[in-house]
């Protein structure tokens, strides 16, 4: 059988995001999503997301879907990889926000794409951003 003994890099990095205020609750990535990383044409590294506060927000929580590249709106193309207990936070001009990071370490083919969702609606956005990068 032939494998692949050699290892891989990312050739090209790349990082996406979005920002995200409005509660979906479905939890088969169905519905409104926010797309923050999408695959190229050999596939893609991700190696982790940031979350961060844009401003005062009630406590939610971020589910992270990995989409096949078709639509959203079917519920089989998606897949629940994550969930992310986001806590209340106050915004302030004397003290640094926490922002939160979540490890993914993982490969996905081509045209792939991460979703995100958030469960309850919040004031100000939550700015999601992916880090890895193209095969």
């Amino acid at each position: 059988m032939a494998a692949n003994i050699n290892p891989i890099f990312p050739l090209t990095p790349k990082i996406g995001w979005g920002t995200i205020a409005t509660a979906n609750t479905a939890k088969d990535g169905t519905g409104t999503v926010v797309s923050i990383f999408t695959a190229g044409a050999d596939g893609a590294r991700v190696d982790r997301v940031r979350i961060w506060y844009t401003g005062t927000c009630v406590a939610t929580v971020l589910r992270i879907f990995i989409n096949n590249g078709s639509t959203n709106a079917t519920a089989t193309n998606n897949s629940l990889i994550q969930e992310i207990t986001v806590p209340a936070a106050t915004l302030s001009e004397v003290a640094a926000q926490s922002g939160i990071n979540v490890l993914l370490d993982m490969a996905i083919p081509a045209g792939y794409v991460i979703n995100c969702t958030i469960g309850t609606t919040v004031a100000a956005a939550l700015v999601v951003t992916a880090e890895g990068g193209d095969y």
